[in-house]
């Protein structure tokens, strides 16, 4: 009997919804009702008026879950629409993260350099401690958290990604 093996791919989904209270709620509860993972979560509003949000899941599944989550996601009534960037096309990811690394002596140049490499920016400075801002991809933040694990991390604070299509059109 042969084995398949079912692959799971990482998808950065936008879902556009009215702003209204509980729709978080609701949309978090059908991902825990049916078992799917959120592993990043990030809500703006995106109207002058306030009265619609962008709400962006990254997850991961199989292509069939991925499919069904759209489609579940598609008939919450609030929800005006849903895309999946990852199988749209070009489309460009960011996270910006707080880090604060401790340290004295060597360690504390070689954060200041590591910081300049990636383009970290301190954000605040004490004589034992930094707290760096960077943005950029979640590998790349992924990278230079645990980069600075080795020079004194204390503590990280990370906002989530957020995604758009490349190119004129709009999501």
């Amino acid at each position: 009997m042969k084995i398949q093996h079912r692959h799971s791919e990482r998808h950065v989904l936008n879902i556009t919804v009215d702003n209204e209270a509980g729709i978080l709620a609701k949309i978090a509860g059908l991902f825990t009702a049916r078992g799917y993972n959120i592993d990043s979560l990030t809500v703006a509003d995106i109207t002058e008026d306030h009265a619609v949000s962008r709400i962006t899941i990254v997850t991961s599944g199989p292509p069939p879950v991925i499919d069904q989550i759209m489609a579940q996601l598609d008939r919450l009534v609030p929800v005006h629409g849903v895309i999946d960037l990852t199988d749209e096309g070009p489309h460009v990811e960011r996270e910006l993260a707080l880090v604060k690394v401790a340290g004295k002596g060597e360690n504390r140049v070689e954060a200041l350099r590591l910081a300049d490499v990636f383009r970290a920016v301190a954000i605040d400075t004490t004589t034992s401690s930094f707290i760096f801002e960077i943005t950029g991809s979640p590998d790349k933040i992924d990278s230079f958290v645990a980069l600075m694990r080795e020079l004194g991390l204390v503590e990280v604070g990370r906002t989530g990604v957020v995604g758009m299509l490349r190119g004129a059109q709009g999501a």
